[in-house]
């Protein structure tokens, strides 16, 4: 017979290889999200017939564009720049035949929202991605956003005032302050910067679920997409401000899902890490560092994995390790002088390259 104390030992480590076999399977089912969460061919088609994808223009934005147009969707594609989604429309029109309207805005402004709001205001959307990407100059170029809004529409058919189209978003908006690592108050225009994060990383998010959501939960359907970032799985310093936006998209996207799971409402936050992207600088493609086009693909088949994904295995992993690394080893002066150099020097291997290409 065993006593009181073997009893309790042995249903401890019961309860602890429950534990790590629940989180075993889990896992393998990340290895494979087509079997686990199966897409039918219709099913982005099946929420609507319009997509909206905030920060379009390029890099992950622009590959969701063509993504959900190529699943047969019309898609919105929004960003600051005219002359690059008026391309970006021709060459999605051109390729799938699918309608796009185009919306120029600028994210970090504070009186936008109404005249978004009235150019989507015929529109039921019913998948929405915030996905756009704002650098400044001290780091990879600075977006000289204007202030204008404007919209035209891909092939040229104007759409109807009273027609009733159903959308997908997906927000992609978002602003890193410098691609160097620097403290907090070594920012030049601290206030400017601290206004833009939270205009274009946290505010467009927010107003654009605002705008967008009504529509459905009347539905009782519909996709939304946040983009955030792999770097807010911890407090990530000489980013700070940045990671703590980011840490906001996550939260937010999780608790609306939670809050409209019994709506029909899929609601998730993207968090991945290496994208080849302007905001880091068009960096080679490797396991880790992937195209856009290889990440839209992976993220989109955990579409049904639950409120938050990494989008693909390899970023998955990066995520368990820093949160597996204790925060008193990433945050001490070593590693984090460690990891303003080796940017510093990233960026100086850039330079030349860029040169040679402007000239």
């Amino acid at each position: 017979m065993m006593s009181g104390m073997e009893w309790v030992f042995t249903a401890l480590g019961a309860v602890v290889v429950i534990y790590y076999g629940v989180k075993l399977l889990f896992f393998t089912r990340m290895l494979y999200p087509k079997r686990w969460f199966p897409l039918p061919k219709s099913f982005f088609l099946s929420m609507g017939e319009w997509a909206v994808v905030t920060g379009a223009s390029e890099g992950i934005g622009r590959q969701y564009a063509f993504v959900l147009a190529e699943q047969g969707m019309n898609v919105v594609i929004m960003s600051r720049t005219k002359v690059t989604l008026d391309k970006v429309a021709k060459e999605i029109s051109e390729t799938t035949g699918r309608m796009v309207k185009v919306v120029v805005a600028d994210f970090t402004k504070d009186n936008i929202f109404t005249d978004i709001e009235e150019e989507l205001k015929y529109l039921d959307i019913g998948v929405l991605g915030n996905t756009s990407s704002l650098y400044t100059k001290s780091s990879l170029s600075l977006f000289a956003y204007t202030c204008t809004m404007a919209s035209n529409c891909y092939p040229m058919q104007s759409i109807k005032a009273g027609c009733v189209c159903y959308c997908v978003p997906v927000n992609n908006v978002g602003m890193v302050p410098s691609a160097v690592p620097r403290r907090f108050l070594e920012d030049e225009d601290l206030d400017q910067t601290i206004m833009r994060i939270i205009n274009c990383n946290v505010r467009t998010m927010v107003k654009m679920c605002k705008i967008i959501l009504p529509g459905m939960e009347n539905r009782r359907k519909g996709v939304i997409v946040n983009i955030a970032s792999g770097i807010a799985s911890i407090p990530f310093p000489m980013y700070s401000l940045y990671a703590a936006s980011k840490i906001f998209v996550e939260r937010f996207s999780q608790g609306l899902q939670a809050e409209y799971r019994d709506k029909g409402i899929i609601i998730q936050a993207v968090s991945p890490f290496g994208v080849s992207t302007r905001m880091v600088g068009y960096q080679p493609t490797n396991m880790t560092m992937l195209s856009p086009q290889d990440f839209v693909k992976s993220s989109l088949q955990y579409i049904r994995a639950g409120d938050k994904t990494y989008g693909t295995i390899c970023h998955m992993f990066l995520g368990w390790l820093l949160l597996a690394i204790p925060s008193k080893i990433l945050h001490t002066e070593f590693m984090l002088q460690g990891l303003k150099e080796y940017v510093e020097k990233k960026q100086a291997e850039k330079r030349p390259s860029s040169v040679m290409r402007e000239t």
